[in-house]
């Protein structure tokens, strides 16, 4: 490309004019982004977007509920504790937002604000439903809600919501199967293919399941949700701690079919420990109290899975049932959908990287991912469904440049997004940055990117890897490299897309990227920061982290 980069107008706020500092840098940033649309392609935004933008302009009156538009902590690279503290002071529905993992990622049906939202209006009793913040976000969100039980709500649940504030999503109708978690339908699967060389220290999976029979369909920037099971390998280590039979009957099943498909065997819940402070006496039962507290006495509690308590508590065994009934329900799982359904029509995949850690002497291994890479047969229905994106698609304009950055499994929707580029025709210039540990060995889908970029589908590769050298290299370093003409891509009115890793990928990559506007957009780093968020209010930068 050979546009001159062009510095955007610097549109500067009278001191005396009633805002304050952080007001006025928002401002100036939103100006320049919306008054220049022909220098820097963004979309001019609404008044009450406007005002959404700025924080402190036009609060409205009624109930105070979350909103994206006025939440400091809405950052997935933020410690817990720092988003609360941020949150201090604030009406009890932002700071359920601040609880939560701050990466909208669908996986609870809502986004942050949303469940927030939800929890407080009193439309969603679950309080355990945000998967990426485990058990500390439980325990955060069940200490506030008791503040909520304590206050009178009924007045607000009628109240007007302000604007930009979420409100619960609408129930899915009984006959959409498929539509959400609650309701999910059955696709077949087809294949596993590993996208990694023999020698990779990797194991990361093209995986494909068929949807013909299942009524669902999909959107490219969709993720798609899995019921996977138990290994039945950890599930018979876990029974014969319990010291009970497989065919041991509990709610009306085997306990083995129980603990392979009803019930979470990672992470401890405090109720199993509760239970094990019931049953037990001593330092076992002060042991077990503190561990439902959320404390640490042994400095260990962060690595206990269900088998690990069973381990650690040697010598006291609950009975089957109520070991059960102390145990979470085993939730689905999320994952970025990495076809197009314009390409491959009645098909969806996905790119899955099969998680495995050692943790003493035992091998730990995700659930959804090593079931899916290892232990489900091609033919085996499953049951699964389709969660919309939140923010998260290609520009509706299809000659609108779009620059995707995804290292690692987080290329699955820029693969969807190219595919569906090169089946609708469309005009728009595309620009991959891909990352990982080895050229050799972990360039996934290698083939398919080059033919991409020979038929002209993908116009720029830009690639790091972080193993090849002497230093480690990430997509971060390669977009600073080449920050000139990505400014050029972006005074063209391209969209910026970023998926993978929320505490410290997407974290580096945002910074990378002020760092370019401000240094080849001739700005200060305050306009920078304020053009990128600028660019986000516009939908022109968006994020699928986790």
């Amino acid at each position: 490309m050979s546009v001159q980069a062009t510095p955007l107008p610097s549109f500067m706020i009278p001191e005396n004019a009633p805002f304050s500092p952080e007001q006025r840098v928002w401002l100036s940033g939103f100006l320049a982004a919306a008054m220049a649309p022909h220098a820097v392609g963004v979309t001019p935004l609404s008044d009450s977007e406007a005002a959404a933008l700025v924080p402190g302009l036009g609060a409205p009156a009624g109930p105070a509920l979350a909103s994206n538009d006025d939440a400091p902590w809405h950052d997935p690279a933020m410690a817990a504790d720092e988003r609360m503290k941020l949150a201090e002071g604030k009406p009890l529905a932002p700071r359920l937002m601040a609880a939560m993992a701050q990466q909208d990622c669908g996986q609870c049906g809502y986004n942050c604000a949303d469940y927030a939202n939800a929890i407080f209006l009193k439309k969603e009793e679950r309080l355990n439903l945000c998967a990426p913040g485990g058990k500390e976000t439980a325990r955060l969100v069940k200490k506030l809600a008791e503040d909520l039980d304590k206050a009178d709500a009924a007045p607000v649940d009628k109240a007007p919501a302000e604007p930009g504030a979420v409100s619960a999503p609408q129930a899915v109708p009984a006959g959409a199967a498929g539509r959400s978690r609650e309701n999910p339908a059955e696709a077949i699967f087809l294949s596993r293919r590993r996208l990694n060389a023999e020698k990779s220290d990797k194991h990361t999976w093209h995986i494909e399941f068929d949807l013909a029979e299942s009524g669902l369909d999909y959107e490219v920037g969709d993720s798609f949700g899995i019921f996977a099971k138990n290994g039945f390998g950890l599930v018979d280590q876990t029974i014969a701690m319990l010291g009970a039979a497989h065919t041991t009957e509990v709610r009306g099943r085997t306990l083995r079919d129980v603990l392979h498909d009803e019930v979470s065997l990672g992470v401890a819940p405090d109720t199993l420990f509760e239970l094990f402070s019931y049953i037990s006496g001593g330092k076992i039962r002060e042991k077990a109290r503190a561990l439902a507290r959320g404390e640490d006495p042994d400095g260990d509690a962060a690595h206990l899975d269900v088998l690990a308590v069973l381990q650690k508590f040697t010598g006291v065994r609950p009975h089957p049932e109520a070991f059960v009934d102390a145990l979470e329900p085993l939730q689905s799982r999320l994952y970025s959908i990495s076809s197009s359904p314009k390409a491959t029509p009645g098909r969806v995949s996905l790119t899955v990287d099969a998680v495995r850690y050692l943790i003493g002497k035992r091998i730990r291994s995700g659930v959804a991912s090593t079931y899916m890479a290892e232990r489900v047969e091609p033919g085996e229905r499953l049951k699964c469904y389709v969660q919309k994106a939140h923010n998260f698609a290609l520009p509706a304009d299809p000659t609108k440049p779009v620059i995707m950055v995804g290292p690692g499994t987080g290329i699955a929707p820029f693969r969807a997004f190219l595919l569906e580029r090169q089946a609708t025709k469309a005009p728009g210039q595309n620009w991959l940055f891909f990352g990982h540990q080895r050229q050799a060995t972990d360039f996934l889908y290698r083939d398919e990117l080059h033919a991409m970029k020979q038929a002209g589908t993908l116009n720029r590769l830009s690639l790091a890897w972080s193993r090849d050298g002497k230093e480690k290299y990430y997509v971060q370093d390669r977009m600073r490299e080449v920050g000139a003409e990505l400014w050029q891509w972006l005074a063209q009115g391209a969209h910026f897309y970023v998926c993978g890793d929320a505490k410290r990928m997407a974290k580096d990559v945002e910074a990378a990227m002020v760092e370019i506007v401000a240094t080849h957009g001739v700005r200060s780093t305050d306009e920078a920061i304020a053009f990128v968020n600028g660019l986000k209010k516009a939908g022109r930068y968006q994020a699928d982290v986790y």
